[in-house]
């Protein structure tokens, strides 16, 4: 176990380009939603550049923390903390003021069944926090989930491409971009809409779901046979270096990695690593929600973290009996329901 913990301190070091860019973010930095499955790497790394930067900004995470010990670890590393409820308005009041504000807040798993409440945090939400922070850069994360379905050949769909959300959860999503882009221009709020399309931990996402499969001897539904992941470290430094490249009209780019990843090709990496023959199911339909993620890798560079050193990674970790979220992520789902 010392030898993952060791792996896992290594992947949360800064890379140069995130302190240079940090030096340059004039402020402190607050993150909303900080208790997800990003936030708390995100807002260590955050620290972590601040320190080696050394440009005395506080980082600040918001959240309900219905887990008190993620809080105590976020202030153990330096991370100031906020208990708060964002739907409840005086404590959303409250907050203090901050020049940066990274919005990680919303709700995906459960949504049917619970729609209203999915519309109020992904979309009415939005609208309380733009106004408040209408003096803020904002990095609001939005979902691949906004776009349609494309054929796995296309290279996926670009910034350009208009959105068609399948399900509440999704259309939500939408309703979240389209709210922050309605104050950005009303108010002049210089925001980017970060549109992440699966970002992958030795926690949690596709590629450990995979490996379970792959190690279990369950079955893989290969009806979406292709995907697009980007390593969360890479996807947390891009989330933070996004605080230089707001704007108002809102600037909205895709973030994933560069390839489309065959989930049988995945697999089978995971067979010969963890010697087990992979099992199948069900034909692939041609198509999935796949990003062209171009202009993400403009402004930021290539992703520093490979596909076979995640799944070289994920191996170790699970091998190793690391801890495992379970937050799946039904990459496989095709009609939206959440």
């Amino acid at each position: 176990m010392d030898e993952l913990i060791r792996l896992e301190q290594r992947m949360l070091e800064p890379s140069a380009a995130l302190i240079e860019d940090v030096s340059r973010i004039k402020g402190d930095i607050l993150l909303l939603g900080v208790a997800g499955k990003m936030g708390p790497t995100m807002a260590r790394v955050a620290r972590k550049a601040v320190d080696a930067a050394g440009t005395g900004q506080r980082v600040i995470g918001v959240s309900r923390f219905s887990n008190p010990a993620s809080r105590v670890e976020l202030e153990e590393v330096g991370v100031e903390t906020i208990s708060a409820n964002l739907l409840d308005d005086q404590e959303l009041a409250s907050l203090p003021d901050a020049p940066n504000v990274i919005y990680l807040a919303g709700h995906k798993f459960g949504t049917t069944g619970n729609e209203s409440y999915t519309w109020a945090m992904n979309t009415y939400l939005p609208g309380r926090v733009a106004d408040k922070y209408r003096n803020s850069n904002i990095v609001a994360f939005s979902s691949g989930n906004v776009l349609p379905f494309v054929p796995v050949t296309s290279g996926g769909a670009s910034e350009e491409v208009a959105p068609e959300p399948i399900g509440e959860y999704a259309q939500s999503c939408l309703g979240r971009e389209r709210i922050f882009e309605y104050f950005s221009e009303k108010n002049g709020t210089p925001i980017f809409i970060y549109r992440l399309n699966y970002a992958v931990d030795f926690r949690y996402g596709v590629i450990l779901e995979i490996a379970k499969s792959v190690f279990q001897g369950k079955p893989i539904d290969l009806r979406t046979e292709n995907v697009n992941v980007i390593w969360q470290g890479d996807a947390n430094e891009i989330a933070i270096r996004s605080l230089l490249h707001c704007e108002s009209p809102a600037k909205v780019v895709n973030v994933t990695g560069p390839e489309t990843l065959s989930i049988r090709w995945i697999a089978r990496q995971f067979g010969m690593l963890l010697d087990k023959e992979p099992q199948f199911v069900n034909e692939p339909q041609g198509t999935a929600l796949l990003n062209n993620a171009s202009e993400c890798h403009r402004l930021f560079g290539y992703p520093r973290v490979t596909v076979r050193e995640i799944i070289e990674l994920t191996a170790k970790w699970l091998l190793g009996g690391g801890e495992q979220l379970d937050k799946p992520t039904h990459f496989q789902e095709r009609a939206g329901k959440f």
